[in-house]
């Protein structure tokens, strides 16, 4: 299960090895080095996940937790706090503070990875893992990784995202509104003609091996998936 991730961390050591090892499992990073810069990314658009440090300069990590759940635009957006602070009345006060976990400085690469998979598990419950396969397209979505044709297609987490709903919702038609909501989520203002841009860019990836045509457009009505002609 690939996301968006917010990593909001003022040591930039810290925050490119934790976007680094992010980006190398397929998930789209973007930082913030303090929570008023988070705060302004996060006004622009949500991310699924936020990894959020608590001891950051001026507005502390924690008060930035409290000020996302009291606001009800951002009160659903799962928050993993990163912190030294390790004693049993910090993790009570982050948790109750609104982060969704508690993760302690040091930690691996692969415990940040469990731990946030296990609150995006719980975020997307309807979110199937199973292997998708049709008319000649095979899409992992544990592995984050796509075959047209046997050969391996590379595609940005958006247009992952699009292809695996359409996939799993093949041959019904789609309206652009329903592909924002479904794909970027209600969170996330964007205008409708993204949709129409990242087809475009869906459809570029997939036509060297001649599978592009199974993204199909209905004039007037939306976008779907189809291993039938037109």
């Amino acid at each position: 299960m690939t996301a968006s991730i917010l990593v909001v961390e003022d040591e930039p050591a810290i925050q490119a090895l934790i976007a680094t090892n992010l980006r190398r499992h397929g998930h789209a990073v973007s930082a913030a080095l303090s929570a008023e810069d988070a705060l302004r990314q996060i006004k622009a658009a949500l991310p699924d996940l936020i990894l959020l440090d608590w001891m950051l300069p001026g507005l502390s990590g924690l008060e930035c937790a409290r000020r996302l759940r009291a606001d009800p635009r951002t009160k659903n957006v799962p928050i993993i706090m990163l912190t030294a602070r390790g004693a049993e009345e910090d993790r009570v006060t982050g948790l109750e503070g609104g982060a969704d976990d508690y993760v302690t400085k040091p930690f691996s690469p692969r415990e940040l990875l469990a731990r946030i998979q296990a609150v995006l598990r719980r975020g997307r419950p309807q979110a199937s893992a199973d292997v998708v396969e049709a008319g000649g397209l095979k899409l992992d979505p544990v592995a984050h990784r796509v075959f047209a044709a046997g050969l391996p297609v590379n595609l940005g987490p958006t247009e992952f995202r699009l292809l695996h709903f359409l996939m799993t919702h093949s041959s019904r038609v789609h309206s652009r509104d329903q592909l924002l909501d479904q794909v970027w989520g209600d969170h996330v203002y964007v205008e409708e003609r993204t949709v129409d841009v990242h087809i475009r860019r869906l459809r570029a990836a997939l036509e060297p091996s001649g599978l592009d045509t199974l993204v199909q457009t209905v004039r007037g009505s939306g976008y779907r998936f189809s291993v039938d002609s037109q």
